[in-house]
């Protein structure tokens, strides 16, 4: 395994987002982890923290194809898996493909949008393919959903269900930056410009071989049996109405192997799955009662340090 190779690859994807996202390397490096398990980034935090510029700059640094969808009330599900129209030259239906048809989905403030139009993702985020008047077509590979959303206060936003909020692999917030990183921001270039000066940093088949890689990082059984720990706090905890499921078990493992792989080692740590688990379970998790925004990260963080860690990974 190649692990000098993603360590570059790593600090190349970082590098290129940092001249857009300054101060947010962690956020950045997540997103790396996510992209190379498969999986869907969902972005939570109020406007204005530089959410889609992120996910803007990261396509672009990835390559491939890229299409952006603001979402609002009033798109429809064909407004993203695409229609069958009648050609009346040819005298037939054709299927004119939607913006999912790309490598990287920008979804922006998708909590805007009605939830038949956000059930309409599922298919795409779960099995990467989507049926229109019962054909099947397959989603381009690699295949990554990128999401923004809106606090739940927010007037105009519909909460997504569970169902697919757990399509989610990771979740994450950008917050605000330092004093002082923001003085350079405003003192700096245009954003926009900046982004549209990016270049790719990579290839879609170097990243193909980046995720099979990532597959083969060793995670002992105790450090397995850490994370099931985690895991089966939250399924028994009085607080959560619903804990953990299973697949975001294997998305905190999968995760812990990238994470690992990326920073140059072929095993994983505790502090791997200590570090990863808020990002990738807290938003998997239903909790008892009405709570506050952010209370399923918390709750989350207190069962992560109830748990005893293990003193060899």
């Amino acid at each position: 395994m190649d692990l000098q190779a993603l360590k570059d690859f790593r600090t190349g994807i970082v590098d290129n987002c940092s001249k857009v996202i300054v101060g947010k390397e962690d956020e950045i490096f997540d997103v790396v982890v996510c992209f190379l398990c498969s999986g869907h980034v969902l972005i939570e935090d109020i406007p204005g923290t530089g959410k889609t510029m992120l996910l803007r700059a990261f396509a672009k640094t990835i390559g491939g194809t890229f299409k952006r969808v603001q979402f609002t009330p009033d798109v429809l599900p064909s407004d993203l898996t695409g229609i069958n129209f009648y050609n009346l030259k040819t005298g037939e239906f054709e299927f004119r493909p939607g913006p999912l048809f790309a490598n990287m989905i920008l979804a922006d403030e998708i909590n805007r949008a009605t939830p038949r139009t956000q059930s309409s993702l599922l298919e795409a985020m779960a099995e990467r393919q989507i049926t229109v008047d019962g054909e099947t077509y397959r989603m381009t590979e690699p295949f990554m959903i990128m999401a923004t959303q809106n606090p739940l206060e927010s007037h105009g936003t519909f909460p997504l269900p569970d169902a697919q909020t757990d399509r989610f692999f990771m979740r994450i917030s950008l917050g605000y930056m330092t004093r002082v990183e923001e003085i350079s921001v405003l003192s700096g270039r245009d954003t926009l410009e900046i982004v549209n000066e990016l270049e790719p940093r990579t290839t879609i088949e170097e990243i193909l071989r980046f995720k099979k890689m990532c597959r083969e990082v060793e995670v002992s059984a105790d450090v397995v049996a850490y994370l099931m720990d985690i895991v089966e706090r939250t399924r028994s905890d009085s607080r959560i109405r619903i804990g953990v499921s299973t697949r975001g078990a294997i998305a905190a493992y999968r995760a812990a192997q990238a994470a690992a792989a990326l920073e140059g080692r072929s095993y994983v740590l505790p502090e791997d799955i200590r570090r990863l688990a808020p990002r990738v379970l807290a938003h998997r998790l239903s909790l008892s009662g009405m709570t506050d925004t952010g209370e399923d990260l918390r709750l989350l963080e207190e069962i992560i340090e109830a748990t005893p860690v293990p003193l060899e990974g």
